[in-house]
């Protein structure tokens, strides 16, 4: 991470985290006086109004993500702090660990895990005989973090964690390594503002996996074209620009989830908690899963 003294701007985004007129209908056809005049035309149907095109890339068709019952049961976990059980509705919870395939006694990581809403659900579901390798920046931890992270790794579910502070550039420590998953949930579209390396964060999370592990990404959608104009101001970016990033690091895209997918979505609001007030969890999210080739 820079210097501190480059914190000032970084802490304003961060608290802040789409007629002519119609031609005369033909004149009637002049009939004798004898002839029978012909019956009168029907009227045409009127046409169905198309659904107006969401904003944004184009979709694919949207399959349902099955919940395994014992994933179920770690959501419906009645320890869970209430505050987490709210953001449930936005986030989706269940549909998440099971795209990605999250199972008992895994080692996976979280970068940018904030104050540990999906760390902890990874921590549920993984058990004690898996680990979570949560990572934060000193950044993150200094202005909103510290305090209810510290909070949250007191409790019995936590065990499993590990916490990792360290930059973005260099996010893993040694042990961290044959990983079966690594998340980056909301906090790619940050890494741009924040200046870090993607480069050498991409390549630092490929090395951290294991053959055929899964690099779990999921952000804030932006309109096609926007690329990062909007990562800072709104905190979305253009889903075909992390796609590309990550592909460049060696991954190859395995999968797309669509259960955080808003077509309503105008795409031009900031969705950043403090932000956001009553729409937040109702942006439009893409979900990648990739993964680390095997052999």
């Amino acid at each position: 991470m820079r210097s501190l003294t480059r914190s000032a701007p970084l802490l304003t985004a961060l608290t802040l985290f789409a007629c002519g007129e119609a031609a005369p209908p033909p004149a009637a056809p002049e009939t004798s006086m004898t002839a029978e005049a012909p019956a009168a035309p029907a009227p045409p149907e009127p046409e169905t109004p198309e659904e107006p095109e969401p904003a944004g890339p184009p979709r694919q068709a949207a399959v349902p993500v099955e919940i395994p019952e014992d994933i179920q049961k770690v959501v419906a976990s009645e320890d869970r702090d209430p505050k987490d059980r709210e953001l449930d509705t936005g986030r989706h919870p269940g549909e998440l660990l099971a795209f990605f395939d999250i199972q008992p006694g895994m080692k996976v990581a979280e970068l940018g895990a904030g104050t540990g809403y999906t760390a902890e659900l990874l921590a549920r579901r993984v058990g004690p005989k898996g680990k979570v390798f949560a990572q934060n920046p000193k950044f993150v931890l200094e202005k909103f973090a510290e305090k209810p992270w510290s909070e949250r790794l007191k409790k019995p579910v936590m065990k499993p964690v590990v916490r990792v502070d360290r930059e973005f550039d260099d996010p893993l420590p040694k042990e961290a390594k044959n990983l079966d998953a690594v998340f980056l949930v909301l906090f790619y579209h940050d890494t741009y503002w924040m200046e870090i390396d993607r480069a050498k964060m991409n390549a630092a999370i490929f090395k951290a996996l294991k053959p055929g592990g899964v690099f779990a990404i999921v952000d804030h959608s932006a309109g096609e074209g926007r690329g990062i104009q909007d990562v800072k101001t709104l905190h979305r970016i253009e889903e075909k620009l992390v796609k590309d990033e990550v592909q460049a690091a060696g991954f190859e895209l395995d999968a797309e989830g669509h259960f955080l997918r808003n077509p309503k979505d105008t795409l031009d609001w900031n969705d950043a908690p403090s932000a956001s007030a009553d729409k937040r969890g109702t942006s439009d999210r893409f979900v990648l899963r990739f993964k680390k080739p095997e052999g």
